[in-house]
């Protein structure tokens, strides 16, 4: 008798302690369904913003003007920049973590932004790694630049040790300042790796990646405004991790113009900084201006956009 009283009492205490973690649980649903849908439509809203405006025609059209803009007269912000800013340290975290890995962040937020737009406006996957070309010949493009600026660097610059003077010396050119042993056949590296002197000139190669990738997050997203326009027949419109990584790109976009304004304002080289911005420029206009706007049947990836948008909403796009 005691057993099967103890047995029904465990019964009954675990039916009560399950009733008890459904009503908690229906009462923390309600909540967190209001708060889901708020941030949704904050999600919405925000990208619904962000897109009308890299979509609109001044944006498209005039970035590249303000973007020299900013890479030819940053360095005037250097006489008001206060010189002891936790920016103005090389080993701060956004430069550590974010300016030496500039083209990885860009490639993957945005290939994904691509993809995922690919394939919610049209179940190819042709058409998808045709837009997905974009990104592998702009990788290419930066590839060969870092090789060919390095080797124009080795080329142009020399190597020297610092030494300092004998004491014996009575000449005044020797005093106060040491002396230059010069290295023959070291490159840029490998002096820079033994502690020594390296003079030359050199093409700052932060700011032509930062430029690049600044004009390249404009191109692409602004493909994700006319996929927000109603069409006929009617698609499905964008889900929330589309949203949300396009959301991800503009942060992304953000913070290169704020390390390119860092740079420029506190560690002005002039003209190493605008022949890198230059170059960006170059490489931006010869991609997106020249070789993607041919013909797609010579194998060329198109604009963005092209395929994946209404024929209507596409030529409004690109006019």
């Amino acid at each position: 008798m005691d057993l099967k009283n103890e047995n029904s009492s465990n019964g009954w205490t675990a039916d009560i302690n399950l009733e008890k973690l459904h009503k908690m649980a229906a009462e923390l649903i309600v909540p967190g369904r209001f708060l889901l849908r708020f941030l949704d439509g904050v999600l919405v809203l925000v990208t619904n913003l962000m897109a009308r405006i890299l979509g609109s025609n001044p944006v498209r059209r005039h970035f590249h003007l303000v973007l020299s803009g900013v890479v030819l007269f940053g360095p005037v912000l250097s006489f008001w920049v206060p010189k002891y800013s936790i920016f103005a340290n090389r080993n701060h975290y956004l430069y550590r973590k974010f300016l030496k890995s500039t083209w990885g962040w860009t490639c993957v937020f945005t290939a994904s932004f691509i993809l995922l737009l690919s394939l919610s406006a049209r179940h190819s996957i042709s058409l998808c790694l045709r837009h997905l070309s974009r990104i592998g010949l702009v990788g290419l493009l930066w590839w060969g630049c870092q090789r060919l600026l390095t080797l124009l660097e080795d080329a142009a610059g020399t190597c020297y040790e610092a030494m300092a003077p004998a004491q014996d010396t009575q000449s005044p050119a020797s005093s106060g300042q040491p002396l230059l042993l010069l290295h023959e056949g070291q490159t840029k590296a490998s002096c820079l790796r033994a502690n020594m002197l390296w003079r030359g000139y050199e093409v700052s190669q932060d700011i032509l990646i930062l430029c690049l990738c600044c004009l390249l997050l404009v191109e692409e997203l602004s493909a994700f405004g006319p996929r927000l326009v109603p069409t006929k027949p009617p698609q499905r419109p964008p889900g929330a991790p589309l949203r949300f990584i396009f959301l991800l790109c503009v942060v992304l976009l953000a913070v290169w113009m704020f390390l390119l304004l860092c740079l420029l304002a506190h560690f002005p080289t002039f003209p190493s900084q605008q022949l890198g911005g230059a170059l960006g420029y170059l490489g931006w206009r010869g991609l997106y201006q020249g070789l993607y706007r041919l013909k797609t049947s010579l194998g060329c990836p198109g604009l963005p956009g092209e395929g994946l948008l209404t024929s209507k909403a596409y030529y409004k796009h690109v006019q």
